[in-house]
């Protein structure tokens, strides 16, 4: 008879935990597919508004500075007001060979919570009008539920608009 394998929780949850931000978690099986539209299929599974689950990409800036940005899965970044509401000149993609060293989180399992450096973090303004939306858990297939206003807070995050029109 074949053990049970015991529920191994994230270093963004052990995180959440120490700061006393409670959130919900749900586990997406044979989510290894990093195609386009992950995290809306994601979202549709838990039957929650995609409009409120959130992407975490991971920027750089000309002079190396790093900047988190979360926006909704079904949208798309805009470098130029991210930039800006950042302070920075621009923004470009960080390359995905450099997101592990530099996050300790792998393509499709990054989050702003428990990066192994807490980086200046953008949260698109919509996030605002939801009571809990969700963002990565810290792995593939890992969904978090989480106030945003206490996330923000916990990680220091800014809210602004950062999405393409």
């Amino acid at each position: 008879m074949a053990h049970k394998e015991k529920f191994k929780k994230t270093n963004a949850m052990r995180e959440l935990e120490r700061g006393g931000v409670s959130y919900t978690y749900h586990v997406h099986e044979g989510e290894e597919d990093l195609s386009r539209g992950l995290g809306l299929r994601m979202a549709q599974e838990d039957g929650v508004d995609p409009a409120s689950s959130f992407k975490t990409l991971v920027t750089v800036s000309p002079s190396g500075e790093h900047v988190v940005c979360c926006l909704p899965v079904g949208e798309e970044l805009d470098f130029k007001k991210a930039a800006a509401a950042a302070g920075q000149k621009s923004l470009s993609m960080l390359p995905t060979k450099e997101l592990e060293p530099l996050t300790g989180y792998v393509r499709g399992g990054t989050t702003p919570v428990g990066m192994k450096k807490q980086f200046p973090t953008l949260i698109d303004e919509t996030a605002q009008l939801f009571d809990e939306i969700g963002i990565s858990g810290g792995r593939r297939g890992l969904a978090l539920r989480v106030n945003p206003e206490a996330l923000a807070n916990f990680i220091g995050a800014k809210f602004a608009d950062i999405t393409q029109i």
